[in-house]
């Protein structure tokens, strides 16, 4: 994982309300975008990947950015940022968005939801956005210097962020909060924790960044240690690091903002434009009115100015492509880079995201990526390189 700086000063580095769990778990300790998180425990990153997919893992992910934006016109407010539908999003729904420049690149990934407000009766004006820790501050000031006369826009440092992902996640979770079995994929609701952990207010959504069935929960901090303790003592849940989210989340063919996405690619040329609902496209209802309108919905409307494109590839031989090989076609020429790649467990198979020239984006064009000295074959593939098991019935 490239954001990992092993020179950064320990004690520069901030702590998460879990810190003092994870030591007591013997987790591996890394420097990841200016805290200290466990990158793996005792049984190694390939075991905890495979837990998570055979049964249910704990992430800490509480460096992650939690901002309340509050108001009348919250919705419409935060359309003029994100190419999304919000003003259509029900209450207790989640999406999917970006934050963009002016010329359509990515600024940031982030999540929107359109939150019921603890304890009030019209929650109408009020979302939930989660941000990339790396981006955050960034985040946090775009968000008050453009909406600041529309909405209040709080920041929520003192909330834990935990990640209860695979297959057993439901079962477990249900049995610690049965509220939760009412949730489908990017549903979202207040639920009450237990006394024996706190009796306090959590926010959950069923979603997650592995491809996997799972809950994202935010707790406030004094809550966190607690309900983490609650649940790794749950049948079949184990702790897992950032070394196993980082290979699951590429088999799931999710980016990871920084390395798959940054301010190069549009959203379409990273191939996120099922997160543009039709109301915000030509011809929609409330089409545009987003930094980078012009040059996103001109490549919507013509896919030939899009230039080059995210694409999967599978290795032809089990070597792994790390990020910034070059990718040449047949005849030799330069023709993109990759952006993640790893050898990975559940695929079995040297994996990689890639931009690559249009013309070489089709499944099944053979490519070489240059590895040192080695030129390795590769094969342009559809993703999800393993099949997404949401709860969507």
């Amino acid at each position: 994982m490239s954001d990992l700086n092993p020179s950064a000063v320990a004690d520069d580095l901030q702590q998460t309300p879990l810190h003092e769990l994870h030591l007591s778990l013997g987790a591996r300790m890394v420097p990841f975008a200016g805290y200290s998180m466990p990158l793996q425990y005792s049984r190694g990153i390939v075991a905890e990947h495979r837990h998570t997919r055979e049964s249910a893992s704990l992430f800490d992910v509480s460096h992650m950015g939690q901002v309340r934006v509050r108001g009348e016109q919250a919705a419409a407010a935060l359309e003029s940022l994100v190419p999304v539908d919000l003003q259509g999003l029900a209450r207790g729904r989640q999406r999917y968005g970006f934050l963009l420049d002016a010329g359509g690149g990515i600024l940031d990934d982030l999540m929107l939801t359109h939150r019921a407000r603890s304890g009030a009766p019209d929650a109408a004006g009020e979302f939930f956005v989660v941000v990339n820790a790396a981006r955050k501050q960034h985040d946090l000031d775009w968000l008050r210097g453009h909406l600041a006369a529309r909405c209040e826009i709080e920041a929520l440092p003192r909330h834990a962020l935990l990640a209860l992902q695979g297959p057993a996640a439901a079962q477990a979770l249900q049995s610690l909060m049965p509220a939760v079995a009412r949730l489908r994929f990017m549903d979202a609701a207040w639920v009450v924790l237990p006394p024996s952990v706190g009796d306090a207010e959590v926010f959950i959504s069923r979603s997650g960044y592995t491809g996997e069935d799972g809950f994202e929960i935010s707790v406030a901090a004094e809550h966190a240690q607690a309900l983490a303790g609650a649940l790794l003592k749950l049948p079949g849940v184990a702790p897992a690091g950032l070394g196993a989210r980082d290979t699951l989340r590429l088999e799931a063919g999710l980016c990871l903002y920084g390395h798959d996405m940054d301010t190069t690619p549009t959203p379409v040329q990273a191939r996120l434009q099922w997160a543009i609902q039709k109301v915000r496209r030509s011809g929609g209802a409330r089409a545009g009115g987003f930094p980078g309108a012009d040059a996103v919905l001109r490549q919507l409307d013509d896919p030939s100015s899009v230039g080059r494109v995210r694409v999967g590839l599978r290795g032809l031989q089990r070597a792994p492509v790390r990020e910034g090989a070059v990718l040449r076609d047949a005849q030799d020429r330069e023709i993109g880079r990759v952006t993640s790649g790893a050898l990975t467990p559940t695929a079995d198979a040297a994996i990689a995201m890639a931009y690559v020239d249009t013309a070489c984006a089709a499944p099944g064009t053979e490519l070489v990526a240059l590895v040192r000295d080695k030129r390795l074959p590769m094969q342009v593939v559809d993703m999800p390189f393993v099949a997404h098991r949401y709860a969507r019935s």
